[in-house]
C-alpha cells in the first residue's frame, strides 16, 4: 500500500515538473518565433499601407495604458501570463473587424490573426485554471476604446487602421516583456 501511494507521488510530482517544463518550452521557443512572425506581419501591413498618421493623434485620444502594464510586471508569473493572452485575445478581436479600407493584402491580416490566436492558445495552457477567468477591465476597455473611438468613428478607414496597427505593435512588444518576465521568474 505504501509503495503504491509512493508511485501515486512520484507520479504527480513527474507528471508536474514535466508540465512545468513544456509551459517554459512554449513561452522560451514557441512563444518568441510567434511573436517574431506577428511583429512581421504587422511591418508587412505598414510596407503595404499608403497611409501615414501623426503619433500625437494617438496620445491626445487613447492614452496607451502604461499603468496597467507597470501592475502586471509586478503581479506573479500566472498573472503577467493572464494579462498576455488578454491583449492577445483583445488584438485578434480588433483584427477581426472590417479592414477593408486597409491596404493590407487580406491574407496577410488572416495570417497575423492566426499567429496571435496561436500565441494565446498556447499561452492558455500554461495558466492555472483561475487564470482563465481573469480579465482586467480596464485593458478591455481601453481596446473597447481603440474600436470605438478609432474604427468606428472614423468609419474604419485606413488612416484608423494604421493607427491602430502602431498601437498594437507597442502591445505585442510588451506583452513580450512580460512574457520574458515570467519566464525568468517561474
Amino acid at each position: 500500500m505504501l509503495n503504491r501511494i509512493f508511485f501515486v507521488c512520484l507520479s504527480l510530482s513527474l507528471y508536474s515538473a514535466g508540465s512545468s517544463l513544456s509551459c517554459r518550452w512554449v513561452m522560451d521557443h514557441k512563444f518568441r518565433q510567434h511573436s517574431k512572425n506577428s511583429l512581421a506581419l504587422l511591418d508587412t501591413m505598414a510596407n503595404n499601407s499608403t497611409n501615414t498618421t501623426e503619433d500625437a493623434e494617438v496620445e491626445d485620444t487613447v492614452a496607451f495604458p502604461n499603468l496597467l502594464y507597470r501592475q502586471a510586471s509586478k503581479a506573479s508569473a500566472e498573472d503577467q501570463l493572464a494579462f498576455t493572452v488578454q491583449i492577445l485575445d483583445e488584438t485578434a478581436a480588433l483584427f477581426e473587424e472590417d479592414h477593408s479600407s486597409a491596404s493590407w493584402e487580406e491574407n496577410t491580416v488572416e495570417n497575423f490573426v492566426n499567429v496571435v490566436t496561436q500565441q494565446a492558445d498556447e499561452l492558455r495552457s500554461c495558466i492555472g485554471s483561475h487564470g482563465h477567468k481573469k480579465k482586467n477591465k480596464k485593458l478591455h476597455m481601453y481596446f473597447q476604446r481603440l474600436s470605438s473611438h478609432f474604427l468606428q468613428r472614423m468609419g474604419h478607414s485606413a488612416e484608423a487602421w494604421e493607427l491602430i496597427r502602431g498601437e498594437v505593435k507597442v502591445h505585442l512588444m510588451r506583452a513580450n516583456q512580460l512574457v520574458t518576465s515570467a519566464t525568468r521568474t517561474n
